[in-house]
């Protein structure tokens, strides 16, 4: 876990960092309906208004937390986790902390830090949440909810893993997200249109990670966000994944 042992507390980088991503506005932010209030509380933020879309009341939410600090090198890293192989779905895949929205839970931000506070012992004091991302939308009739916090004091954080749930956490370069190596991409097709599925090779104390689809997805986007560029490689995102933008969500 060397890459968690950050002696820059406190770094500019990260300072100037937090300031422009509270800036960031996603393109809609979406609530299910009668979840939350029209009006929400984001955190370093002013209360925003949004007009709240009638959602089919099927639809299932989830939230998950991109925590980005800074390495011993300077460079900014997210954290990651790989699922336990005993789990139900996606076992053994890797994925960013989060899961469903629990009634208890008072937003987007609240799923999101709840999760990683379960799953990986990360203390939600710990995280400056900056921005909340355009939400995504799955053929599982799923809106997931991408939160981006800032871990400044990395040394702070102790990973301790739910073993029902996790069976490794490790952190990567969030740029390589945007760069054309140890990529490569599937081609699928969905109504009669052509998408590309992603998949990043990464090896960290001497493990061997597969960060593909969804997670891959969400990786780019807020990379492309942090470093105002877009990838080195055709992305060709899913359009399923942008109808909670299109307000098109009657996927069956």
């Amino acid at each position: 876990m060397g890459s968690y042992n950050n002696p820059k507390h406190g770094s500019d980088v990260l300072e100037n960092l937090a300031q422009r991503l509270r800036l960031y506005k996603p393109t809609r932010v979406h609530q299910i309906p009668d979840s939350v209030p029209h009006e929400t509380q984001c955190p370093n933020s002013k209360s925003i208004s949004n007009n709240i879309p009638e959602y089919p009341p099927n639809l299932k939410r989830a939230a998950v937390l991109v925590c980005i600090f800074q390495g011993n090198n300077g460079d900014l890293r997210v954290i990651l986790t790989k699922r336990s192989s005993t789990l139900s779905s996606h076992s053994g895949e890797v994925a960013l902390p989060g899961g469903k929205r629990d009634e208890t839970d008072a937003d987007d931000v609240a799923t999101a830090l709840r999760e990683a506070k379960e799953e990986i012992g990360l203390d939600p004091s710990l995280v400056d949440v900056v921005a909340v991302l355009d939400p995504i939308f799955t053929k599982h009739r799923m809106i997931v909810v991408p939160v981006v916090g800032i871990l400044s004091d990395a040394k702070a954080f102790e990973p301790s893993p739910c073993a029902d749930e996790v069976e490794a956490i490790f952190d990567a370069p969030l740029e390589m997200f945007l760069k054309d190596e140890n990529r490569r991409a599937e081609e699928k097709e969905w109504r009669g249109e052509n998408f590309l599925l992603h998949y990043f090779d990464y090896e960290a104390e001497n493990a061997k990670y597969l960060i593909w689809a969804l997670t891959a997805g969400v990786l780019i986007r807020v990379a492309s966000v942090v470093y105002e560029r877009p990838p080195d490689f055709l992305e060709l995102r899913p359009k399923f994944w942008d109808m909670t933008i299109t307000g098109d969500i009657s996927i069956q």
